[in-house]
C-alpha cells in the first residue's frame, strides 16, 4: 500500500515550512477539552476542458491548499479554515476553535482505527499527458460524432481532472491521509429533423483513474455512440401520458432516484434532528420484501469511493436496507456519537473551507431473482424509465419529482415508442414498499454522479436492477 502519510508530509510540511511537532501541539490544545474535532489538510490541482462549435471554448487549471480546523463540543461545533498555511494561521484558528468548549468538559471519541485498505492509484492524471493530446481527443470525439449522420448539427463535450492530497490530523498525533484521482468525460451530441424539432443525447463516464481509461478508442467511442442513440431515439419521441400506472425503472444510472429520494433520507443528521421520513424507524418493514439498499465506499476506481473519509475513518460497505427492513443510517462521527453509535466512514466535506456532514459514497440497490425481459413482459401498460435528468426532493416528507430524459411506453409486455416530457412524481418512503419485482440485472452509472447538501458538491456513485413500481404517478404533456 503506498505510503500516503510520508507523500502527503512532503506537500503539506516540507513545502510549506511548517513544523510538524508545532503543527501537533496547535491541534492537541485546540481539542483539548472537545468531544472531537479534526485538523485537515488539502492540497488540489484541477483541470476543465470544454468543447463546443467544433473549437475549444474553454481551458482552466486550478491548485488550491489550505486547512480546516474543527472542534466539536456536544452539538456544537468551532470551524475556523485558511489558504494562508503558516503557524500563525493556524494559532489563530486555534484560538477561535477553542471558544467553543468554553465551560464545557467533553470526553474525546477514540480515534478511528486504521484498517482501510488502498482503492485506486495515486498518480496524478493532470501531467500525465501532453496539453495537445488533450486537445486532439476532443477533435476527434467531435468529428466521430459529426460523421455519424448528416443530422448532427452540434456536439459538445467537456473533459476534467483532479488530484487530490488530503491529510487528517487528531488530537494524540493521530495521522490519516488519502490521495484521490478522479478524471470524467461528458459528450452531448444534439440532432435536427430537418424540420425544426432538435433533440439532444448525454452520456459520461468517470472514475478514480487516470486519463488512458478515457482516451482508449473503443472507450470514448462507445461514449459518444449511446449520446448519439438517445439523441436519435428522443427525435421520434411523442408526448408522455400522465396518470398513475406502472412504471419499470431501468438498471443503473435511474438509481440517482434511490439516491435522492431516498438516500438523503438515511443521512445520520436528517434522522437525528427527526426531520427524515425515515426517522425513528429502526427495524422497522419500510420497503417490499426482496428490497435490499447498500452504500459501499470500498469499490475499486468509482467515482464515489473513498480510502478513508473526510473525518480519517475507513470506509465501508453499510447495509441501509436488508429484505426492506431499515437496519441503518450514513453517519459521520459527530451524529454517530449523538445518536449513540459509531461512524460508518460517511463524514464527507467538498474542500478545507467545509465542515464534513454525513454524505452518501456509492449507493445502490443490489439485484433480485427476476430477468429484465419477464419484468416488461409482465406490464400489462406502463412506462419504461430509462434514463434521468434533474430532479427535486423534500427530506422531510420525502416527496420527489424527477424528469425522464430517455423513456418508452410499455403495451401488452412490450416496449413501445419512445416519450417525451414524462415526470416521476411520489414519495421516497413510499415508493418503496410498491416495488412488485427486482430485476437480477444491478448495474452501476458511468461514473458521472455528484451530490449536493448544504451548498456542498461531492462526487458519488448510483445503481440498481430493472425495478417494477406499480402505482407511480407519472406527470406527462398527452392532452
Amino acid at each position: 500500500m503506498p505510503d500516503h502519510i510520508h507523500t502527503t508530509d512532503k506537500i503539506f510540511f516540507d513545502k510549506t515550512g511548517l513544523d510538524p511537532a508545532g503543527v501537533a501541539r496547535i491541534v492537541d490544545d485546540s481539542l483539548t477539552g472537545a468531544d472531537d474535532g479534526e485538523l485537515y489538510l488539502q492540497y488540489v490541482q484541477s483541470e476543465f476542458f470544454s468543447w463546443d462549435d467544433g473549437r475549444l471554448k474553454n481551458s482552466s487549471y486550478d491548485t488550491d491548499t489550505g486547512f480546516g480546523l474543527r472542534s466539536v463540543a456536544g452539538e456544537t461545533f468551532g470551524f475556523a479554515h485558511s489558504s494562508e498555511m503558516t503557524d500563525a494561521a493556524l494559532k489563530r484558528a486555534g484560538e477561535t476553535v477553542r471558544a467553543t468548549q468554553k465551560g464545557y468538559a467533553g470526553k474525546m471519541d477514540l480515534n478511528p482505527q486504521k484498517t482501510n485498505s488502498q482503492l485506486y492509484i495515486d498518480e496524478n492524471p493532470l501531467p500525465a499527458l501532453a496539453f495537445e493530446k488533450k486537445i486532439k481527443l476532443l477533435q476527434d470525439i467531435d468529428a466521430y460524432a459529426r460523421a455519424k449522420d448528416p443530422r448532427v448539427k452540434q456536439v459538445s463535450i467537456s473533459l476534467s481532472a483532479s488530484w487530490n492530497a488530503v491529510q487528517i490530523l487528531r488530537a494524540g498525533d493521530h495521522k490519516a491521509a488519502d490521495i484521490r484521482p478522479l478524471v470524467r468525460l461528458n459528450v452531448t451530441v444534439y440532432v435536427d429533423d430537418g424540420n425544426g424539432r432538435m433533440e439532444e443525447g448525454y452520456t459520461g463516464l468517470g472514475g478514480r483513474y487516470a486519463y488512458d481509461r478515457l482516451f482508449d478508442e473503443k472507450t470514448w467511442k462507445a461514449t459518444v455512440d449511446e449520446a448519439y442513440r438517445q439523441a436519435v431515439v428522443n427525435l421520434s419521441s411523442v408526448a408522455a401520458p400522465a396518470g398513475e400506472m406502472v412504471v419499470v425503472l431501468g438498471a443503473g444510472w435511474p438509481g440517482i432516484l434511490l439516491h435522492e429520494a431516498i438516500g438523503h433520507g438515511l443521512e445520520g443528521d436528517f434522522n437525528r434532528k427527526g426531520t427524515s421520513a425515515f426517522s425513528g424507524l429502526i427495524g422497522k418493514q419500510v420497503a417490499a420484501k426482496g428490497v435490499t439498499v447498500v452504500d459501499d465506499g470500498t469499490l475499486p476506481d468509482r467515482r464515489g469511493s473513498i480510502t478513508i473519509d473526510d473525518e480519517g475513518t475507513p470506509s465501508q460497505r453499510n447495509v441501509l436496507i436488508e429484505d426492506g427492513i431499515l437496519v441503518g443510517y450514513l453517519q459521520d462521527r459527530m451524529n454517530a456519537r449523538l445518536m449513540g453509535g459509531k461512524s460508518t466512514g460517511n463524514g464527507r466535506r467538498e474542500s478545507y473551507a467545509d465542515n464534513p456532514m454525513p454524505r452518501m459514497t456509492n449507493t445502490m440497490m443490489l439485484g433480485g431473482d427476476h430477468a429484465p425481459d419477464e419484468i416488461i413482459a409482465s406490464v400489462k401498460k406502463g412506462l419504461y424509465a430509462v434514463n434521468f435528468g434533474g430532479g427535486q426532493v423534500d427530506i422531510t416528507s420525502g416527496k420527489f419529482v424527477f424528469s425522464a430524459t430517455e423513456a418508452y411506453m410499455i403495451e401488452d409486455g412490450k416496449i413501445g415508442a419512445p416519450v417525451k416530457g414524462a415526470t416521476l412524481i411520489g414519495n421516497g418512503p413510499d415508493v418503496l414498499t410498491k416495488v412488485k419485482m427486482v430485476g437480477n440485472d444491478m448495474k452501476l452509472d458511468e461514473g458521472v454522479g455528484t451530490c449536493g447538501k448544504d451548498g456542498q458538491s461531492v462526487p458519488v456513485g448510483v445503481g440498481q436492477p430493472t425495478l417494477r413500481v406499480d402505482g407511480l404517478t407519472v406527470g406527462g404533456t398527452q392532452t
